[in-house]
């Protein structure tokens, strides 16, 4: 059970401790979610002067419906932890027979469950406040001002582009915070096996999260190229 608690101790330093690291490091250097905001800029700047915003409309629906399957997954998850939560009897009995497998006690097992609860639950309400201000966004999109109105002046359009940008960060923000409790959720799997896999799942999800965050391939390809570069176009390995 102490090394349970340590490994708890150990989750929380790992997710909190990364997640200001993550925003402090984001100020110093490009990452996915300061290329993704200018993206969003030049997106609701393009989009005043369109006529036309059904295109938009359903960029925004696409963008729902992927924070709409993952909030619905957590309820899923939440629903089969629940149902294991009244299991506990069979399945200390279905772990101390694995290999390699430190059968947990009934505390243990409870407070292993407790705290997948807690983090797929957390999940769901950061999905479904990000789901909230990507319908706020669908609303700023609505009332978007057309390039033919003449009341309205250029400063009243930038500051309407810099809003809309905004919410579609802080829902896009949103969103990603949830990905990050399933990334972690998923490594607390490990915990049912042995404390110490736990912990290694842990710092495996950190490296993971700050390669894709902040050294992917994709990110790479978003950054804009100076123009006196040479791009070459390779498949990817």
């Amino acid at each position: 059970m102490f090394w349970d608690v340590v490994a708890l101790i150990w989750l929380l330093l790992a997710w909190v401790g990364y997640s200001f690291f993550a925003k402090y490091q984001g100020r110093r250097q490009q990452c996915l979610a300061k290329v993704l905001h200018r993206y969003r800029q030049q997106w609701a700047t393009r989009i005043l002067l369109r006529e036309n915003r059904i295109g938009d409309a359903s960029i925004t629906a696409n963008l729902e419906r992927n924070v709409t399957f993952f909030a619905s997954t957590s309820i899923l998850v939440v629903a089969g932890l629940v149902t294991a939560f009244t299991a506990t009897e069979h399945a200390i009995l279905v772990l101390s027979d694995l290999p390699w497998v430190s059968a947990p006690s009934r505390k243990a097992w409870e407070l292993k469950i407790m705290v997948l609860l807690v983090i797929f639950v957390y999940a769901f309400f950061t999905f479904t406040w990000s789901l909230r201000q990507y319908n706020f966004a669908s609303v700023l999109l609505g009332s978007a001002p057309l390039p033919s109105e003449q009341d309205v002046s250029d400063q009243e359009r930038s500051n309407y582009g810099l809003r809309l940008a905004k919410v579609l960060s802080l829902a896009a923000n949103r969103f990603n915070y949830g990905l990050r409790a399933f990334y972690f959720g998923l490594a607390t799997l490990a915990w049912f096996l042995n404390p110490w896999f736990y912990m290694l799942a842990t710092i495996l999800v950190v490296i993971i999260l700050y390669q894709r965050e902040f050294h992917s391939t994709v990110l790479m390809a978003m950054v804009i190229t100076p123009l006196k570069a040479k791009v070459s176009v390779s498949p990817e390995h």
